[in-house]
């Protein structure tokens, strides 16, 4: 059986082989699709700026990709990419060669040990909202029903100052 997932992507250090973040991220997506994950859609890459400790801004995208795992596996494939990038785990917020996130799966809610999909925080996010309203706009929230394009909307009208800073 295949599953549809849609995943963030973020960096905001250079990477010694990859380079700047834009790079990074142009790399992880090869990567994942070097571990058998079928591609199936890619946002732009955009500039986002630092939240939080992180210091220096991000590049961010979104992914919708196809496989057989599931949540758990492909989580810890994500994880090993991350690792293969030079990942360490650090302080929450903080710099990162490269973050990538299972944000929503065709499956719906799923719940287990270290990890929920949807993910908890997405909503919140217009770095991660923005790239996959790009992607997947119609693709609805297994929690609230709204779209992420909705989703995307109502968090940009709470921010009328600026839409681009990231939201906890």
């Amino acid at each position: 059986m295949s599953y549809l997932y849609a995943i963030a992507l973020g960096s905001n250090r250079r990477h010694g082989a990859h380079g700047a973040p834009a790079a990074i991220l142009r790399g992880a997506l090869a990567a994942m699709a070097g571990e058998g994950l079928s591609i199936e859609r890619v946002s732009k890459i955009r500039s986002t700026r630092a939240f939080g400790p992180a210091g220096r801004g991000f590049a961010n995208a979104a992914a919708l990709v196809a496989t057989d795992l599931g949540p758990p596996a492909l989580l810890g494939l994500l994880k090993a990419i991350e690792r293969g990038f030079g990942r360490r785990r650090g302080r929450r917020w903080g710099p990162r060669v490269l973050d990538l996130d299972l944000i929503l799966w065709s499956g719906g809610a799923w719940e287990g040990p270290g990890l929920v999909v949807p993910h908890p925080a997405f909503r919140d996010r217009l770095f991660v909202l923005d790239p996959l309203a790009e992607i997947v706009p119609d693709w609805r929230d297994p929690v609230t029903g709204a779209t992420v394009r909705q989703l995307r909307f109502r968090l940009a009208r709470r921010s009328p100052v600026d839409p681009a800073l990231p939201r906890t």
